[in-house]
């Protein structure tokens, strides 16, 4: 069954060149970081370090749209970084890119080698479809401080992922929340790779993505929907 991807219009108007790449994988095999994927992160590293060419990651052209797409809707973007340019700047530092678990190295590696939002979602976590809408400030959005439990709300206004239990990402692709989480238990995964105008590399970005993941998961179906 393929999963309902929504973008509200007022997203559309917000940020008319927008567009993303969904992945539906099902029957993967995750579990640890491995030295495969530990190597990936590296790759994507040195593959960040040419493109930008000692530019900071905020001047590439395609990290300054999606700043203007952040600012547009209220988000201080030097503050709240989209995920690409959050993860390249730790790419970029002496400690380099966390290893978090197999699948997800995955696509952060794919993330950081062409400086592209991706992020991965449990499809056995997902209530109902998925949406890209402007909150209204009502929104529950269930994080964890401290090993407790704690219910925030986004902001009026802010761009978020959310299906019928609430929200699954603020800020557009800031910040995750657990409970959609890729694990080492994952075995359906949807992967949303996001970009801003034309030349964003969606296409080039997703084709890669999915290799990887068909290497990983020899009997994994994986579909790739065109961009939207």
């Amino acid at each position: 069954m393929t999963i309902d991807l929504t973008v509200s219009d007022e997203v559309r108007a917000l940020a008319p060149g927008f567009t993303h790449v969904a992945i539906e994988a099902r029957g993967l095999v995750n579990g640890p970081s491995t030295e495969a994927t530990a190597a990936l992160l590296d790759d994507a590293a040195r593959r960040l370090a040419v493109r930008l060419d000692g530019r900071a990651p905020h001047e590439d052209p395609h990290m300054v749209a999606w700043r203007a797409a952040y600012t547009a809707f209220g988000a201080k973007p030097s503050r709240t970084r989209n995920s690409a340019e959050a993860l390249a700047k730790r790419a970029l530092a002496d400690g380099g890119l966390p290893r978090i678990n197999a699948l997800v190295d995955v696509y952060n590696a794919i993330s950081v080698a062409h400086l592209i939002p991706v992020g991965g979602e449990d499809l056995d976590r997902i209530k109902g479809g998925m949406r890209l809408v402007r909150a209204t400030g009502d929104e529950d959005f269930v994080t964890a401080a401290a090993g407790e439990r704690v219910v925030e709300h986004p902001d009026a206004g802010e761009v978020v992922w959310c299906d019928d239990e609430g929200v699954t990402c603020r800020r557009w692709n800031w910040r995750q929340g657990p409970r959609t989480r890729l694990t080492e238990e994952s075995v359906n995964a949807i992967f949303l790779l996001e970009g801003m105008g034309p030349d964003a590399g969606l296409e080039a970005a997703g084709a890669e993505l999915a290799e990887l993941l068909a290497k990983a998961g020899p009997d994994a179906r994986i579909t790739v929907h065109p961009p939207r």
